[in-house]
Order: structure tokens, then sequence, then C-alpha cells
């Protein structure tokens, strides 16, 4: 039973230790956009922005992007599966 219950520690940390790993592999896989980018794609059907910013960040500020959807990032499960796959998403967070 000892012996079963290290296997099973040791696989979950195996786990665990791979995907805090691929963490930063993950992020460097996402594409980045300048405002000049994100400037010709305002307006395309195919185009959803997202603003992700945390909310005290969000009221704060005097810019917005027009057009925008304000999402809570803290609650990605809920929102993420409303959005087509076939979509363009770009999610501003700075």
């Amino acid at each position: 039973m000892k012996g079963r219950i290290i296997n099973i520690l040791t696989m979950v940390l195996s786990i665990v230790t791979v995907s805090i790993s691929a963490l930063p592999a993950m992020a460097a896989d996402v594409p980045k956009m300048t405002k000049e980018d994100l400037k010709t794609q305002l307006g395309k059907p195919d185009v959803i922005i997202i603003d992700v910013r945390i909310g005290k960040d969000w009221k704060a500020s005097e810019l917005k992007i027009k057009g925008a959807i304000r999402e809570d990032p803290q609650k990605v499960d809920s929102w993420a599966q409303k959005y087509a796959k076939d979509k363009n998403l770009v999610f501003y967070c700075a």
C-alpha cells in the first residue's frame, strides 16, 4: 500500500513538473500584435477583440478599444466557449 501511494505521488509530481515547464513554451507560441497591426484588423467580421485587463485597470483606463468586448480574466471558463472557433480572437491585456 505504501509503495502504491509513493508511485501515485511520483506520477502526480511528474505531471505537475512537466506542465509547469511547458508554460513558458506555450506563452512563446502566442503571436503578439502591434497597435498598427490591430488597427488594420478593426471592424473585420472575423476578428473579435477581447479586453481582459483586470477590473481596476480597465475601470481606471481612459483608453478603450472601440468594439472590444470586456471579459473577466478570472472567469475564462465561463465565457471562453461563447466565441466561435473560426474567429480570430485578439486579447488585450496591457
